[in-house]
């Protein structure tokens, strides 16, 4: 049986926070892939300064290519418009086997808005959930079960660095250095 997690995103930009997440919940959960899937439209942020989703699925390829565990999927890009959850999963869970045993890593800063999701009813059919603690936050017991794991204390997020860039300043470390080369290269961010 497989175990594939997949991890949902904006990803605008992709940085070490997201990797190094995705790579100790592959290791604690012993998964055999991870796929993740940058958003086309985020349904519950404003799509202010979002960069298009060929740049940011670009970066994500870029980031994963030397992790053979990792993967990256366009479902919510080439489908367009918002990207509802419940949409990809009910697209992984037709073109993975049955046997396959889907997971969906989240933050659990995101568990709160849970219930407001469009599908979630059928959101947990599909999948379990997997949800990564940061480092001094508390997690409230909740009606379903899930995966919880405690994530590292990286403090990095896409809108402290677009804000970095913006400012003139590097992303070195912060980003793969692919990702940094492509952001330079092609003057993404700049205000």
């Amino acid at each position: 049986m497989k175990r594939i997690g997949i991890l949902g995103g904006t990803f605008n930009p992709i940085h070490i926070g997201h990797l190094v997440i995705a790579q100790m919940v592959q290791e604690k959960m012993r998964l055999d892939k991870i796929i993740f899937v940058p958003c086309y439209l985020p349904p519950h942020k404003s799509n202010a300064g979002i960069l298009p989703a060929a740049y940011r699925f670009h970066m994500v390829r870029l980031a994963i290519q030397d992790n053979p565990l990792f993967d990256v999927s366009g479902v919510e890009i080439q489908r367009k418009g918002k990207s509802y959850t419940i949409e990809t999963l009910q697209y992984f869970r037709k073109n993975f086997s049955p046997s396959t045993q889907l997971y969906f890593i989240m933050g659990g800063d995101m568990l709160t808005g849970l219930r407001r999701w469009k599908g979630i009813k059928d959101i947990f059919k599909i999948v379990t959930f997997i949800v990564v603690k940061r480092p001094g936050s508390s997690i409230k017991k909740l009606g379903f079960s899930y995966h919880l794991i405690d994530g590292p204390g990286i403090d990095i997020s896409s809108s402290f660095l677009r804000n970095r860039i913006a400012h003139g300043k590097t992303t070195k470390y912060l980003v793969p250095d692919a990702v940094d080369t492509y952001i330079n290269k092609h003057r993404l961010f700049k205000s």
